[in-house]
């Protein structure tokens, strides 16, 4: 019988709620504002996980800078998660923004925008949406 999860699966769930602990109670810069994260992908070897992560940013704030300021703490939130989670090497931690959500929010306007052109040329052509139907 096959293992529902891998090792490295395990792995990356336990570290996506240790980072997010650690990063809402541990990390302390404005600079980063609300962080979320989305998703954690580590490697078979367990040596390097590539976190993703979306910003709630504020102000002047942007995603990039957000990410800048997040990236100057890697190495103190990596000692962190190595305090936390027992393993015999500690990942290396990468983090990448998550444009998932916003290019998923793109999508959703280009479609609603289209449907709402489509209904005004039916309506221009004097067609009803019913006519269509039967």
């Amino acid at each position: 019988m096959a293992k529902e999860f891998s090792r490295a699966q395990r792995v990356a769930q336990q570290l996506q709620k240790e980072l997010a602990s650690i990063l809402q109670r541990d990390v302390r810069d404005s600079r980063i504002g609300m962080v979320t994260i989305s998703d954690v992908e580590v490697t078979r070897d367990l040596a390097y996980a590539k976190v993703f992560v979306t910003f709630f940013c504020i102000g002047e704030q942007t995603p990039e800078s957000c990410l800048e300021a997040l990236k100057e703490h890697e190495v103190s939130i990596r000692m962190a998660l190595g305090k936390r989670v027992r393993l015999r090497l500690t990942p290396e931690v990468r983090f990448v923004y998550d444009n998932t959500l916003t290019e998923g929010m793109r999508l959703s306007n280009l479609v609603s925008e289209v449907v709402s052109d489509d209904n005004r040329r039916k309506k221009d052509a004097g067609r009803d949406e019913d006519e269509g139907e039967e």
